[in-house]
């Protein structure tokens, strides 16, 4: 069996950049379905056995109809070359509303030939699938769905995971009970998995989703496991039977996937042997992140420049600045020059973090009301740091206004 598998494709992502005037798409939407279009000439062209997509079609849980159109072309496409595609629902394709349809649910519903929609736990037998291998499928339930599956109340809802872990476990326990010994079986997921590296900017919250255990996924009764919902591509059963995949998001998401390489499975699986191709999607659009602390207000624009790649390898890319700095030196850093220096990005981003001073704290036996104006000038000041010679030029000005201000009162 030759399978192709890949996960976390999230189409609608267009939080970036600006519209394609040929097909009034988002220019990064694009980017991702140019990713996408690799993956289907893949299969097609290399004629695997069966398509796996592990979940998360979109970002949006309501797409729009433009998005749902430019996936129904992909899937189509694989559909009418006669590849067997089995479309995990994702956390992001599903309504936390319980009865809500789901964002694939076209597929299913107008029965398009060779793809299967999972929506929920299922074992395919050999004989279901028309294929020499079995399928235990694990899509995303949402929390709402499983209280109202097992009855729990709203007090028990810390407990749902806990309990819709248990509950899987039990079913693909109950799925190696009806398993052909002479055929491979794959395990597709949507889920966590313990032990798995999460990208620096986190998309799962702890506490607030489904952990499968290793052991589960690392059975050795399983020839391979297909997972989605991490965006890091990793192996957590590296050099062992059987493989246990996320291959990661087609595209890169967020400045959290900077460094990440993209990919997409290739697998022949055998019963009890199963070979991986990583596949590296090419052309994918750089993210450019980098931080700077400024410590000195020499030369500022050079400073920020130098953070920087040279001007010409940022062509395309989206890139980030970070710089903290006293606040004092706002006015000094020259943003027109630096997005001159950025022009050739895709996109640039200029975050200005400048530092709060820390307050100076009264002593214990004083407080604001029992200072005089005087003394409260002078304690602001001294939180900006103020030299002590201008202190006291600026102290004797204030005294001049107060003066003046209460001979005004006076007259």
């Amino acid at each position: 069996m030759k399978i192709l598998h890949f996960a976390d494709a999230h189409i609608d992502m267009a939080n970036y950049g600006r519209h394609d005037p040929e097909t009034g798409l988002p220019l990064r939407v694009l980017d991702f379905l140019k990713s996408l279009d690799t993956i289907v000439d893949t299969a097609i062209n290399e004629q695997v056995d069966m398509v796996i997509f592990a979940g998360d079609t979109y970002r949006d849980r309501s797409p729009a109809p433009t998005y749902q159109r430019e996936w129904g072309k992909r899937i189509h496409r694989l559909s009418a070359a006669g590849l067997p595609t089995l479309l995990l629902v994702g956390n992001h394709d599903v309504s936390p509303a319980t009865g809500r349809a789901h964002a694939i649910q076209e597929f299913d519903t107008l029965h398009v030939p060779n793809v299967r929609v999972l929506a929920k736990p299922a074992f395919l037998s050999a004989e279901e699938l028309g294929l020499p291998v079995q399928v235990i499928a694990l899509p995303w339930v949402s929390k709402s769905g499983m209280m109202a599956y097992s009855q729990m109340s709203g007090e028990d809802s810390e407990k749902v995971y806990e309990k819709l872990e248990d509950l899987l476990t039990e079913f693909v326990g109950q799925c190696f009970g009806k398993i052909d010994e002479s055929f491979p079986v794959i395990l597709t997921a949507h889920a966590s998995v313990q032990g798995a590296q999460y990208g620096a900017e986190r998309m799962v919250m702890l506490g607030n989703d489904l952990v499968l255990s290793g052991s589960l996924v690392k059975d050795p009764r399983l020839d391979y496991v297909a997972l989605g919902h991490i965006h890091k591509p990793q192996n957590l059963n590296e050099n062992a039977h059987p493989p246990v995949i996320y291959p990661g998001s087609i595209e890169r998401v967020d400045f959290g996937e900077a460094k990440d390489k993209k990919f997409f499975i290739i697998a022949n699986i055998d019963k009890g042997e199963t070979k991986v191709e990583w596949r590296e999607l090419t052309g994918i659009r750089p993210f450019v992140d980098r931080f700077l602390e400024l410590k000195s207000d020499k030369d500022i624009t050079e400073q920020l420049k130098s953070a920087l790649p040279a001007s010409e390898k940022l062509t395309d890319a989206i890139v980030r600045l970070v710089v903290e700095y006293p606040r004092a030196w706002d006015t000094l850093i020259d943003e027109p020059a630096l997005r001159t220096h950025t022009a050739k990005s895709f996109e640039f981003h200029l975050v200005k973090r400048p530092q709060v001073e820390s307050r100076i704290r009264l002593p214990a036996d004083q407080t604001v009301s029992s200072l005089s104006p005087l003394e409260l000038v002078e304690q602001y000041w001294l939180t900006l740091h103020t030299d002590e010679d201008e202190i006291k030029t600026l102290q004797q000005m204030a005294i001049e206004i107060i003066s003046n201000e209460g001979n005004k009162t006076d007259e």
